[in-house]
């Protein structure tokens, strides 16, 4: 009898244990709900994105209006309508987004921001929605006309503090002067006021300065130097968020809309597949 009881026992206990673990997992699920940003974002409707002010075709303060301009600056607005969210952008750079982001001063970084595994280290990244290689600007009356002209004694290149192309061309260059550049001051200020002979850009910087000035020319490399995805940035540890940030990736993939705004800001050529 105390045989049979303990095997009932045994049965009962057994199955609470196993409804408690089912019933877990729902709790668990929606306490990482409670804290992820999308909900913090659809309960406050505010989405606060960092933006880079200085980045030609991605997210440019334009001098005249006081507004961002580029295609991030319009994606950022497209995420905020599908949100419902009222949009607040919080300035950053490349040398300081990742500390923004773990400070919690923003949601999600959506500035061209280079995919690279180093920085993977410290954030998460979106799937690619740009991707681009490195590109020289010079000036057209300048010591560079070509790009074996380039590494040489005597010539000063200049990058953007911070940029996925500053260790690379530390490492790249083995003659020429190097130079990483710091807000307030630019590459192109440096290449305008003759303290540069060389900016080190993306695509999007290259073609945007030629369409602005006279002066510039741009000098491709003799093979695709560092090709690099770009893609949003968002604090790690938020999977929910960041499905939510994959999921617009590839919906503005699929219905035009990344083309479009690529296309509006002469970007077309590097859209991701």
């Amino acid at each position: 009898m105390t045989s049979v009881k303990s095997r009932i026992g045994a049965a009962v206990m057994t199955a609470l244990v196993s409804a408690a673990a089912v019933t877990a997992i729902p709790a668990a699920t929606q306490a990482q709900q409670v804290e992820s940003r999308l909900f913090r974002i659809t309960q406050s409707a505010k989405l606060r994105v960092c933006q880079y002010p200085l980045y030609y075709s991605i997210s440019f303060r334009n001098p005249a209006t006081g507004e961002i301009e580029g295609i991030d600056a319009d994606l950022a607005k497209e995420l905020a309508k599908e949100l419902d969210a009222e949009l607040e952008i919080v300035e950053s750079s490349f040398a300081t987004f990742i500390a923004d982001l773990q400070a919690d001063k923003c949601d999600i970084g959506m500035f061209g921001v280079g995919a690279t595994l180093k920085r993977a280290q410290a954030v998460e990244f979106s799937k690619p929605y740009l991707q681009t290689s490195i590109y020289a600007i010079v000036r057209q009356d300048g010591k560079v006309n070509s790009w074996e002209d380039i590494d040489k004694p005597g010539i000063n290149v200049v990058t953007t503090l911070g940029s996925y192309i500053e260790p690379f061309m530390r490492d790249y260059l083995k003659q020429a002067g190097f130079n990483a550049i710091s807000p307030p001051a630019t590459r192109e200020g440096e290449l305008m006021a003759n303290r540069a002979d060389v900016v080190m850009s993306d695509y999007p910087t290259a073609i945007k300065v030629k369409d602005e000035f006279d002066w510039a020319k741009i000098i491709e490399p003799t093979e695709p130097l560092r090709v690099t995805p770009y893609a949003y940035v968002v604090p790690q540890g938020d999977q929910i968020w960041l499905n939510y940030v994959n999921l617009f990736v590839d919906t503005i993939k699929l219905d035009g809309r990344l083309k479009a705004l690529a296309e509006k800001h002469q970007l077309g050529p590097i859209v991701a597949p």
